[in-house]
């Protein structure tokens, strides 16, 4: 027996308790090891799971009901706590056109309206396309993103109100408004995420700065949310990948191309109308690139559509090519803000010196 096969023999073989623990210390250990190696922390989760995943190790099966059902919840969580974190009454009182408030809010745009394109998309590929069917999703999509964003907002800022006393009371009811949007969007044909989303977008000024909300997050970072991203690597294989990658490369370096294209053009014309300098152009462009947590829930969701003939919206080497534009994005934003940034700082210190110098 080779040392491949012999240690997926071991890893099959061990009892379900030792597979917690060593899931639970992949969570912990794996995000620190990746910054340390300067690759964002989710890259190094995926990479676990496609390591201790069916493909290779076999430690864990591709689909099993307790790991996909943490990693639903995970995906809901990502997309709930995306919402939240989002504060819209500092858009509505900012008084100058800040840079950050304008990158932020169109980052918050355009996951709002691709979110819904892609609702329309997926709901039409499940069902089959015809105008009447069509007509119907985007009246039921225009009467739902306001019941939520207008609706559920008062309601939820109503019930949040009336348990901001019981700290665990309000720790559930935040949660119990996610899956009542999630459910509601399943129920007219939409991804559960854009339920999950548009609720966080509702309920964001009612839990700002409010303790029950930090656990929350605290409580999807720390074991949800790390799931999702493990077991989304279970299914990756590894052969497969690097073979879909060289088949086509070219789609590969298009879309990762026509994503940096596209965040350059709209840096641009944010330059142009507000009148801002080189450096702030380059921070603004280089802090839109990553395309990280939405975009790897939406793959995943239109991975798992299909049309009424067994088709998937989107097949394994389409998905495979996503993990790519994930990967190369995550580690070159970040990279590209550290080398920008420094300059639009220099710049904000050398228009304040005056100010400061007048005061004195």
């Amino acid at each position: 027996m080779d040392v491949p096969d012999f240690i997926h023999s071991h890893a099959v073989a061990l009892p379900p308790i030792a597979k917690f623990a060593l899931a639970m210390a992949i969570i912990v250990g794996i995000p620190a090891l990746s910054r340390r190696i300067r690759i964002p922390g989710v890259v190094g989760l995926l990479l676990s799971g496609v390591l201790i995943g069916p493909h290779v190790l076999g430690l864990f099966a591709e689909h099993h009901p307790i790991v996909d059902f943490l990693a639903e919840l995970g995906k809901l969580l990502l997309m709930f706590s995306a919402g939240m974190e989002i504060n819209l009454a500092l858009f509505r009182q900012a008084q100058r056109r800040s840079m950050i408030v304008i990158t932020v809010g169109a980052t918050v745009m355009s996951d709002t309206l691709s979110l819904i394109v892609f609702a329309i998309c997926a709901s039409t590929y499940h069902s089959g396309f015809s105008v009447s069917t069509l007509a119907i999703q985007i009246i039921e999509i225009a009467i739902f993103v306001p019941l939520i964003l207008i609706g559920l907002s008062r309601l939820g800022a109503y019930l949040l109100k009336k348990v901001e006393d019981d700290e665990n009371r309000y720790f559930v009811v935040m949660l119990g408004i996610m899956g009542v949007a999630a459910v509601l969007a399943q129920n007219i044909n939409l991804p559960g995420i854009v339920g999950a989303f548009l609720a966080g977008l509702a309920v964001n000024a009612a839990t700002q700065r409010k303790p029950a909300k930090e656990k929350l997050e605290f409580f999807g970072n720390s074991l949800f949310i790390p799931v999702f991203f493990v077991a989304t690597g279970f299914l990756i294989d590894p052969v497969v990948f690097f073979r879909s990658i060289a088949q086509h490369f070219v789609l590969t370096a298009g879309i990762i191309l026509a994503l940096l294209v596209g965040k350059w053009v709209a840096a641009e014309i944010a330059v142009w109308a507000f009148k801002y300098s080189r450096a702030a152009r380059m921070t603004m462009w280089s802090l839109t690139l990553p395309q990280v947590a939405a975009t790897l829930a939406a793959a995943l969701v239109a991975y798992n559509t299909f049309n009424p003939a067994g088709q998937r919206l989107v097949d394994i080497h389409l998905l495979n090519v996503v993990l790519v534009l994930m990967l190369v994005t995550s580690i070159l934003g970040p990279t590209l803000t550290e080398r920008f940034a420094p300059a639009l700082l220099q710049e904000s210190q050398q228009a304040e010196a005056p100010l400061l110098a007048g005061r004195t």
